[in-house]
This record gives structure tokens, C-alpha cells and sequence, in this order.
């Protein structure tokens, strides 16, 4: 055997890893066999208000087949989001485009062709594919859409408005299962905007003290006037708007011709093979409040209005085109009131977002703790898309001047009269208003609480909970003046301030590209920022502490069992459920937001000691190994202190990556105190935490090892078995009595001692792949020096034996079976794109731990990769290089997915791999046409 079993097991699966995602598609198309898909009734379809069935010729747009990740692909896709958030990270802040988010995470071409053929043939028409390959919309006939999904649609009259749903459950052919996971659009209970009006209408500047925002009021109150004068206005930048209705923008001109904003009219852009809305009049007013504040704080940024009959779908289709690294939506419903299939959609889609670097905002609700606002769900409920965790939740505050001067006596030239920041309170405008009328917020349902939800006051109940910050959003105690319809409207409710700080984000956009810190605009999920921000930098929150979102739903008339009861929550230090966060200084923000990662509270970094010999003599060598892990992805850095009996026995500093990094002290037993005792490895991690591990060790006269001394008769690549070796190299030692018995390593990181036996190269631990009597599969440590002589220790079980090799700064040796034909591909045709692999590369970068391999989900661009150049050539022609790199579960081993040349001859071919100049020896590929 030229390479230990485990790793030639590996090669056939990483074959597939890092190839083209796998089809999920296996099984004849049937459908007669079928599967149902849970979750899709809608809770507003209630049978009492059913009117049976519509026409089979009912028109349905856009019903869309959501594609969901496979476990593994969600996986990587987690990991990848994580990374994107934690500075340090390899990932952090490198935004996907939506076809590289497709060949990582969407369905594959194939099963694409098979679902869009089986829609097709059910007499639908394809509306949209889209481009990640998340999901597929069609667009058909009721009667169509029920026979495909085997379901009915009927029509339901609910509180006098008329809507159509599914009656069922759908279902789909069982050859789809689990390539198919949600259908929307089988109803048209659609989100609606949170917003609200004055309980009177307020005029400008008066005696009685009554106030509205213009543009520059909430510039002044936030302190957002500082960043214009810096230039930071959003120019270059684009903003989404997502809307359910056509219009009209002379509006938007109006509003910006009177509070003094540059002239940017918004684009209007409609979803391609959608229905036009036309104008609803339930949402013009919400769009133009939207597109006007959005506009009003980023002054200078594109303005994009993305509309369908369903604002949901025009969030969809605004992801899936990147239009934009920010989307502003102030529409929802309750969760109790929202299917599931519906949730994990919202949900699938912003993923999608952040991994593009799409920032995503909702409105947090207008009914206080009561979200859903009605007798059939009066109790604790939270708003929906805003609860999902990739989602950022704005809340409401009320101002609260007390006897203090806030307010200019007079308008400016551009009709605004604010002073400074004004002191705030939770808005609960209910007992004015005559209804609920407050800022939404609590615990969801549907969602667990994502680890970066800490902060004081977090309520520790494993929930998502929501709003994430707040501001003002009082109609009646100041309402936002918007233009609608050609007349001056004031309007209020968390859909106010949504839009508002969607401009805010713009213009930290913009800052972090000018200011260098970054080259492409984008923040991605917002949340774990802005809570890290919230403990490590004092001056960007001002936290809410007094008021309320209480609220009490009435019962309707003529309904003895229900209670009206108070529900909602109280604000406080901290977070609270009521306004989040607080609200927000812009400057500080915007100028501070590079240290949000700089603390990241969930954070914990753990140390582990261990040692390769339990009870070692005063003549043999025993090795240390402390290992540092970080649970926040960041690789600890720094040194690690070894102590017996208080006596100070070395140090050594911790290489890794990945959030684990090692440290390896080797000493020989007379160093330690006679009889042995504990050992204690010591570390201060980067926050200054002191942390210790410990292992016991006795020390005797005899010591623990074998009675036979190893020998060593020579040394090869571990690949080629050419004597050639180079830092990071799997390394095949030759002799009699290396180790007692025959083990192999079962898992990463490898151990650094197995059966009692040992290896260091320069006094560096190396990791032991495979031992047995005549053969050890060692690691040489990337830390060797090249171009210079090594010293290779053996320690079976006490008993030592040392060699001398040279080592250079690459080995390259290809992987091949017996007869020296190229593995795991043997045979190629020519064009296609094929695997080998090879070790002896020498170093890599990102760097990676000696012993340790890239973890489960690493992001292809992020794995390591030869610091060198490396070719391929096939029959003496060069073969196009498409991946390189070190890939999860491997130690020391480089795979290469090369493409067989199209002009080179048929039949067995060499096979040479150049490393830094450096080539391999030849192996033989067989090229089949």
C-alpha cells in the first residue's frame, strides 16, 4: 500500500465534494406516486368562511417551487455565513454574485430540466428560473395548478375582503422529495404595510407645540448631518423598495423639490412575467412613504422600486437579481397568521441576501406585543418576515422633550425646525388612538435565537426575538411628512422609520468603501454588528428605558369566550422587547462600525493538554501538545505556557487556523520533578481571560517504552516514493521496530502519538497518519526550515532513534496505485475535467495547522492553496488547472481538478504536476477519446 486506507477512502469522496453538486433527481418521474408537502394552509382559510371552489380558468402568478439547499449544501452555507460576519475570517465580507451562490448552493441543471419539464407538461408556463437556483416560478390556470398539486383552490370572504387559497394540502410527485420544498403563491393573503395615521392632523410649528419630520429633522435628531458634510450622502449606492402597487413619481419629486433634496427620481421596475398590480390604493401611501425616506436620509443613492401583486415576490426577485446590498419592505403579518411554508421561504431568501451582502429590513409591527391584532390570535405574537433571524427588525420610540428646548420656533428654508437629539420613549400611542397603535416586538414561534443575540436583556429563551433597534415611529408625536397622491400626508408606525435607517445603511455603505475598508458595498445580516456594537462601543445606542408596547385587543362584538386581556412588554436596560437595541447616533454608526466584529460576545475560547506518554523515564522524550479553540472562527494566536510544580518548562506558540491552533513542547523526562505529577499547559486568550489545561504524568526509573530499539533504513514521499521532501509533505519512514503494533489516524486533527509511538522533526511534533513495525506515515511540520538539514526523532513507547534529510521548498508526488496510474481518476476523456491529488507542495496559504485540515464547509476560494504556481501537463500538454487546494478532512494532500488536453492522443499518457519548478515523477493517465 503506498498511502494509509484512510486516505485513499477520502479521495473517492472528496471526488464528489468539490465536483459540480450532486443531482438529487434518481427516480423516474410518476405521478402516480406521490408525496404531500406540510405546512401550506393558511390560518386566514378558515372553513367557515369558505365559497368553495373558483373557475378552473382563475389566473395564478408567479406560484413558485422553492429549491432548498441539500443538508450538506446548507451546511456549507451556514458556515459560510458565519464566516462572513467574523472578522479574521477568510470569508468576511466577500460577498457570493448569485451564479457563484448557484454552484454552491442551488439545484443542479439537471434536476432544474426535470422539474421544469414535469411543470410543462401539467400545461403550466415557466415565469422565471432563478438565477442561484433557489427556486422556479410558473405562472397557469387554477385548474392547472390543481391538477399539478392535487389540491383546490377556493375563494374565502374574510372580514369582507374576498381572497383565494389552497383548501389542502399540496403535493408532488415522490421522485422530487426533498429537491422541492415550499409552493407560494396558492393564496393571496398577502403581507400588509405597517403604517399609521394622526390622531389629529398636526400643522407646522404651533403654539401647543406640535411637530412633523422633515428630511433635515430626522438628520439633526440622529445625527446624520455630520456624515453629509463629510460627503458620505449615498452617491454611488442602491436602495430596493418593495412594493405591491404601481406609483406615480411625480410624488417623489414633490417631496424632494420641498424639503431641499437633490433631484433622483426612483426607478420603477415591475417583475417580469407578473402581474401588474396596478395602483392599490391600500399601498401607494406605504410606497411613497418608503421611497421617500429611504431617499431622504441616502440623498443621493439609486432608488429602485421593485413591485408585483405581492410585495413578498418582490423581495424574491430582488435577491435573486442582486439589485441591491440593501431592501426595504415595511409589510408583515403575524406568524400565527403566516404558514410555515411561507417562513422558511422568507427565510431561504435572505440567506441568499447575505451571502450576496444584502442587507434586508422589515418592520417590526404597529400592534405591540400583539402582533396579529385580532380576536382569533388577540394574545403574544411577533411580526413576520421581521422575525427572521437574516432579517433586520426596526422598531418604534416616541419623543419626549420634557421642559427642554428641542424645536426651533421657526421652519428652516427646507421646513425644519429640530435642534438636537430629543430624549425617547417606547411609542404606545393605544390609549389616544382608540386601538392598538405601538411598536411591535417579542419572542418568536418559528424561530430559535441565533447565537448572536446577546446582550443585556436578551431574554435567555432560546427565541428569536425582535425588534432588533428602534426609532421614532409616533404618528401623532412626531409623524414623517410624505407626499401621496399630490398631497402632504403625515404618517407614522415602524414602516416610517424602516425606510429611514434602510438610507442609513446606504450611507455606511458608502463609507466603508470610501474610507478603503472594503471594495465591494455590503454589510449581509446586519444583526451580529449591531449587537457586538451594542457591548463594545459606547455613544452609537441610545438606549430606551421607560414606556411600553402593551396592548390590549378588544373583543368583537358577540364573543362570550373571548378575553381581553393586556399583553406585551415592558422597556428596561439593555435590550428589551419593546424597542430592541434602542435607537441609533448615524455618525457613530457609520464611523464606528468596524469595531462591531471587534467584540464578539458569544466568543469562547477553550484549552486542552495532552500528552503521548502517560508515564515516561528520565532518558526518554515526552510531547506536550495544548490546543487552543475559538468558537467564534478566529484562530488564536499567541503563546502557551508549560508549568510542573510552578517550575516554568517552555513555551511554545500556537499555529492554526480555522479557530484551532496547536502548541507542541517537546522535553525529555529528566526535566520533569522526580515521581512526575501534573503538567499545566497556560494561556491568556485575546481578551485577556487566563485560561489553563492539565494532564498527569509519572516519571520512573524504567519508563514506558518497548524493549527493541527502532531503526530507520530510509525515508520517501509519502505519494511518489522519490527522495524528495518539503514542508507540509506526507512523509513515509522505512525500518524494523517503529512501533509496536499496526494503527491508523481515524480522524483530523491527526494525533501526535499513536501506540506509544512519537515523531518530531527539528524538535516540532509531527502528526502520525499510519504506524506499524517496518513503516510510519508522518507529517513534516510547515514550520521546517527549508533548504537546510532536519533531524527526524522517533519515540516508540521510550525508545529513540534520530535520521538526517534535506528538505526544499517543494516535493510535488502524485497519488497513484501500484502500477502508477493517476488516482482517483484513472481514465479521462479528453475536455473533461478530471481529479488527482498530491502532497509536497510546500507551503500554503490561507496557513493551515500542521496536523490540522480545512474544516467541513471551508468556502472553495477560502481553502489552502500552494503559495507556489502550480501546472498540470498531459501528454507533454498543458492540461487548464481548475481547482487547487487543500480540501476539508485531508492533512498535507493538494487536490487538482485539471482538464485532459482536447488535442492530446488517445491512450495511456504521462502525468507531470510543477510545483514552484519544482516537477513531480511521472504518472499515467489513459485517455479514453
Amino acid at each position: 500500500m503506498r498511502i494509509p486506507v484512510w486516505l485513499a477512502s477520502a479521495f473517492c469522496v472528496l471526488a464528489v465534494v468539490y465536483a459540480a453538486p450532486q443531482n438529487r433527481i434518481t427516480k423516474p418521474v410518476d405521478n402516480a406516486q406521490r408525496i404531500t408537502l406540510r405546512g401550506h394552509m393558511h390560518p386566514k382559510a378558515r372553513p367557515e368562511d369558505d365559497r368553495g371552489r373558483v373557475a378552473p380558468s382563475f389566473a395564478l402568478s408567479y406560484v413558485t417551487l422553492s429549491l432548498p439547499p441539500s443538508a450538506s449544501q446548507q451546511a456549507d452555507l451556514d458556515k459560510l455565513l458565519a464566516g462572513q460576519q467574523t472578522p479574521g475570517s477568510p470569508n468576511y465580507h466577500k460577498w457570493l454574485t448569485p451564479e457563484e451562490y448557484a454552484l454552491r448552493f442551488g439545484a443542479t441543471g439537471s434536476d432544474i430540466n426535470q422539474v421544469t419539464t414535469w411543470l410543462k407538461g401539467q400545461g403550466l408556463s415557466i415565469a422565471a428560473v432563478a438565477r442561484g437556483r433557489g427556486w422556479i416560478a410558473v405562472n397557469g390556470t387554477a385548474g392547472q395548478i390543481e391538477t399539478a398539486f392535487q389540491t383546490e383552490i377556493h375563494e374565502y370572504v374574510v372580514n369582507g375582503e374576498t381572497h383565494f387559497a389552497n383548501a389542502s394540502e399540496p403535493s408532488i410527485p415522490a421522485a422530487f422529495a426533498g429537491v422541492i420544498g415550499q409552493i407560494r403563491g396558492l393564496n393571496n393573503f398577502h403581507a400588509r404595510p405597517a403604517q399609521r395615521r394622526p390622531s389629529f392632523l398636526p400643522n407646522y410649528t404651533t403654539s401647543r407645540g406640535s411637530h412633523y419630520l422633515a428630511p433635515d429633522d430626522w438628520a439633526t435628531i440622529y445625527d446624520v448631518t455630520p456624515l453629509y458634510a463629510a460627503g458620505i450622502n449615498g452617491a454611488g449606492q442602491t436602495i430596493v423598495v418593495a412594493g405591491q402597487t404601481q406609483v406615480n413619481p411625480s410624488d417623489v419629486q414633490t417631496f424632494r423639490a420641498s424639503y431641499g433634496l437633490p433631484a433622483n427620481n426612483p426607478q420603477l421596475l415591475l417583475v417580469p412575467n407578473s402581474q401588474d398590480p396596478g395602483v392599490s390604493s391600500d399601498d401607494v401611501d406605504e410606497a411613497n412613504l418608503d421611497l421617500e425616506w429611504s431617499g431622504a436620509v441616502a440623498r443621493n443613492a439609486s432608488i429602485v422600486f421593485v413591485y408585483s401583486s405581492d410585495v413578498m415576490q418582490s423581495i424574491q426577485y430582488a435577491i435573486d437579481q442582486n439589485l441591491a446590498p440593501v431592501i426595504s419592505s415595511s409589510y408583515g403579518l403575524c406568524e400565527q397568521e403566516t404558514p410555515m411554508s411561507d417562513a422558511n421561504s422568507f427565510r431561504a431568501w435572505a440567506k441568499q441576501g447575505n451571502a450576496q451582502g444584502i442587507t434586508w429590513f422589515e418592520a417590526s409591527g404597529d400592534t405591540g406585543g400583539a402582533d396579529c391584532g385580532d380576536s382569533q390570535n388577540p394574545g403574544l405574537a411577533v411580526d413576520t418576515p421581521g422575525s427572521v433571524p437574516e432579517i433586520t427588525a426596526i422598531g418604534g420610540t416616541e419623543f419626549v422633550e420634557g421642559s427642554g428646548q428641542f424645536w426651533s420656533a421657526v421652519n428652516s428654508s427646507t421646513l425644519a425646525s429640530a435642534l438636537s437629539y430629543i430624549p425617547e420613549t417606547t411609542w404606545n400611542d393605544s390609549a389616544q388612538d382608540g386601538e392598538p397603535s405601538a411598536s411591535g416586538g417579542g419572542a418568536s414561534i418559528y424561530f430559535p435565537q441565533p447565537s448572536w443575540q446577546t446582550a443585556v436583556g436578551v431574554p435567555p429563551d432560546n427565541a428569536r426575538h425582535v425588534p432588533d433597534i428602534s426609532l421614532t415611529a409616533s404618528a401623532d408625536h412626531d409623524g414623517y411628512l410624505v407626499i401621496s397622491n399630490g398631497r402632504q400626508e403625515i404618517i407614522g408606525g415602524t414602516s416610517a422609520p424602516t425606510p429611514a435607517f434602510a438610507g442609513l445603511t446606504a450611507l455606511l455603505n458608502q463609507y466603508l468603501v470610501s474610507s478603503g475598508s472594503q471594495t465591494t458595498p455590503g454589510v449581509g445580516n446586519m444583526n451580529p454588528g449591531l449587537y457586538s456594537l451594542s457591548q463594545s462601543s459606547i455613544g452609537v445606542f441610545h438606549d430606551i428605558t421607560t414606556g411600553n408596547n402593551i396592548v390590549t385587543v378588544p373583543c368583537p362584538h358577540r364573543s362570550p369566550s373571548c378575553v381581553s386581556t393586556p399583553v406585551g412588554y415592558s422597556a428596561g436596560p439593555g435590550y428589551d422587547s419593546a424597542t430592541g437595541l434602542g435607537s441609533v447616533d448615524g455618525y457613530a454608526l457609520v464611523t464606528r462600525w468596524n469595531a462591531a466584529g471587534s467584540v464578539l460576545p458569544t466568543a469562547k475560547t477553550v484549552i486542552t493538554l495532552v500528552s503521548n506518554l502517560n508515564e515516561v523515564s528520565s532518558s526518554e522524550v515526552i510531547f506536550l501538545t495544548a490546543t487552543a479553540t475559538s468558537s467564534n472562527g478566529v484562530t488564536p494566536t499567541g503563546t502557551v505556557e508549560f508549568q510542573a510544580g510552578g517550575t516554568n518548562l517552555g513555551t511554545a506558540n500556537l499555529v492554526g487556523s480555522g479557530g484551532t491552533a496547536t502548541a507542541t513542547l517537546s522535553l525529555n523526562g529528566s526535566q520533569l520533578p522526580q515521581g512526575g505529577g501534573t503538567i499545566t499547559a497556560l494561556y491568556t486568550d485575546s481578551s485577556s481571560n487566563s485560561l489553563s489545561a492539565s494532564v498527569s504524568v509519572a516519571v520512573s526509573s524504567s519508563g514506558s517504552g518497548s524493549t527493541a530499539k527502532p531503526s530507520i533504513a530510509g525515508l520517501s514521499n509519502g505519494a511518489s516514493f522519490k527522495l524528495t521532501y518539503a514542508p507540509g509533505m506526507v512523509l513515509s519512514v522505512f525500518g524494523s521496530q517503529l512501533a509496536p503494533n499496526t494503527a491508523s489516524a481515524s480522524s483530523v486533527p491527526l494525533p501526535i502519538s499513536m501506540a506509544g509511538v512519537a515523531a518530531t522533526i527539528n524538535g516540532q511534533a509531527a502528526p502520525l497518519y499510519y504506524v506499524s513495525s517496518g513503516q510510519l506515515n508522518i507529517q513534516i511540520p510547515y514550520e521546517t526550515q527549508i533548504n537546510a538539514p532536519a533531524t527526524l526523532t522517533i519515540n516508540n513507547n521510550g525508545q529513540i532513534t534520530t535520521h538526517q534529510f534535506n528538505v526544499a521548498a517543494a516535493a510535488p508526488g502524485i497519488f497513484t496505485d501500484q502500477n502508477g496510474v493517476v488516482v482517483p481518476n484513472q481514465t479521462g476523456g479528453r475536455g473533461q475535467i478530471i481529479t488527482l491529488f498530491i502532497t509536497g507542495t510546500g507551503a500554503v496559504t490561507p496557513t493551515v495547522a500542521t496536523g490540522a485540515a480545512p474544516s467541513a464547509g471551508t468556502a472553495v476560494s477560502s481553502l489552502p492553496v500552494p503559495v507556489q504556481n502550480t501546472t498540470v501537463t498531459v501528454g507533454n500538454l498543458s492540461a487548464p488547472v481548475e481547482f487547487v487546494g487543500i480540501p476539508a478532512g485531508l492533512v498535507g494532500v493538494t487536490q487538482i481538478n485539471y482538464q485532459v488536453p482536447a488535442s492530446v492522443a488517445i491512450g495511456p499518457q504521462p502525468v507531470v504536476v510543477n510545483v514552484g519548478g519544482v516537477p513531480s515523477a511521472t504518472a499515467t493517465l489513459t485517455v479514453t477519446n
